[in-house]
């Protein structure tokens, strides 16, 4: 098993906002390409359409591309990584969003329930040197939420066109399917988010499909939600050993049956005010933004604090009022919206107004409940997904779940939170960032467990203490 996903993401996160320090424009005809060696360097082509990024997120050793209008090729790169573990990089060209990095035009995010998902296609061409270890794959992120920042935590689907050396995808080989004109092997894995590997049995360098062939069967199989949102269609390579050579002659994506020519964005919403803040919960309300083919809705931004702090999406209503609940009592929170289009323009964001939440009602002991449910599950094990919830009048310093595993189980990965086992009894207890609940506030976190084929057990999760 490869824990890459893990690291790259949270490298990713540092680099949302990195700067090309290392980028070199070379003038070529008609276009221009730039030679990247920044670590986490990017730049956008095609008026903005597709975003090229270096993204050598799991070494040390300096990897350089070049850039044209349609893709990339790697100039420079000495990775030598242990082929059982994490690779190097994942030097790739995408539209949507990468933790914050957007394209314009995209459509994205998109929930996978509506007419225009089934209207995606995209298609990609590659160039394999003669040597190193590496895989050549696309990586497409779903979320739960219209995000455009951070790290997704829906589904992961990757389809590998090729791949050289011992390496294998996040977790087992679960199937073998015929699909866009190939045959794959299925692989299914967890990193704190569903890990969907579709590894083509004979090597390609070049496909043409909908997104929605291959999340179709994602779906079919429990592995991802109708409900979760496409936020990026990402097409690249990940270099283990070697990688110069590695390159995108020409990657496509487009929408509706169109190339996402919509460019012009929503109009900035009206005056965002907030009422009836209680010690919990606040009602937003804003005027209406314009767009010359119509606002498909609008993203509600919070950051927690009175100054400082990042804003992230906490809703995507399709009106112009949004209430946010949940909220911890006697805390400042600041708030934006911004309006979208069907082509995934965005709006500048509103005004931002301020709020702070009125103490909570009580001052006794917290009160702890914990709810739990199977997420997705195969023949030799599954994924569940656990919330813990602070129904008290006061705030809590950290949290625990004790539970047994039923015989012959046992836990393999876990996430957001921290476990300890002796035997087939297992408590989990809260990471270093979500222990700190407040009145109606709650944590989520998960687990993922081997089990015998024919096995249907799950454990019972249903007390929870707080400290």
């Amino acid at each position: 098993m490869r824990h890459r996903r893990a690291f790259r993401t949270a490298m990713a996160g540092l680099a949302a906002f990195a700067s090309v320090i290392a980028m070199v424009v070379v003038t070529t005809g008609t276009a221009q390409a730039a030679v990247i060696c920044d670590q986490f360097g990017s730049t956008k082509v095609q008026n903005n359409k597709y975003v090229i990024m270096n993204n050598n997120w799991g070494d040390t050793t300096q990897q350089c591309i070049t850039t044209t209008d349609t893709g990339f090729s790697v100039t420079t790169a000495s990775h030598n990584k242990p082929t059982n573990g994490a690779p190097g990089a994942y030097p790739a060209i995408y539209a949507g969003c990468h933790y914050a990095n957007c394209s314009t035009g995209s459509g994205l995010p998109l929930q996978a329930n509506t007419s225009q998902f089934s209207t995606i296609q995209t298609s990609v061409s590659m160039t394999y040197p003669s040597s190193g270890t590496f895989d050549a794959a696309y990586d497409i992120w779903f979320d739960p939420t219209p995000r455009t920042d951070g790290q997704n935590t829906g589904a992961e689907v990757m389809i590998w066109l090729n791949h050289t050396g011992p390496i294998q995808p996040v977790g087992s080989r679960q199937a073998t399917v015929s699909l866009a004109g190939g045959s794959w092997d299925v692989w299914f894995g967890n990193s704190g988010w569903n890990v969907i590997s579709y590894v083509r049995t004979s090597p390609t360098n070049s496909i043409n499909f909908p997104v929605s062939t291959f999340y179709n069967d994602a779906v079919s199989r429990g592995w991802a939600q109708r409900a979760w949102y496409l936020t990026s269609v990402q097409a690249g390579f990940e270099p283990w050993i070697g990688g110069v050579g590695l390159g995108v002659n020409n990657f496509s994506y487009s929408i509706g049956g169109g190339t996402g020519g919509d460019t012009t964005p929503p109009s900035t919403p009206g005056t965002l005010s907030a009422s009836n803040v209680t010690s919990s919960s606040v009602n937003l309300s804003w005027g209406a933004s314009s767009d010359n083919v119509g606002v498909a809705g609008y993203d509600v931004l919070r950051a927690t604090g009175a100054s400082g702090g990042s804003f992230t999406s906490v809703g995507s209503p399709s009106g112009t009022s949004f209430s946010d609940s949940g909220l911890a009592a006697n805390t400042t929170y600041r708030y934006q919206v911004r309006a979208r289009d069907a082509a995934g323009n965005t709006s500048p964001v509103s005004n931002t107004v301020s709020v702070t939440t009125a103490t909570g009602g009580g001052t006794g002991s917290p009160t702890c409940s914990v709810t739990a449910s199977v997420q997705t599950q195969w023949a030799g094990g599954y994924v569940m997904q656990v919330t813990v919830t602070n129904t008290g009048g006061s705030t809590t310093a950290g949290w625990s779940v004790p539970f047994t595993m039923p015989s012959g189980q046992q836990v393999t990965n876990s996430w957001n939170s921290s476990l300890s086992t002796s035997g087939q009894s297992v408590t989990a207890r809260n990471a270093s960032f979500n222990g700190a609940l407040g009145p109606n506030q709650s944590a989520s976190w998960g687990f993922q467990a081997n089990r015998g084929t024919g096995d249907t057990q799950v454990p019972t999760l249903s007390a929870c203490t707080f400290s």
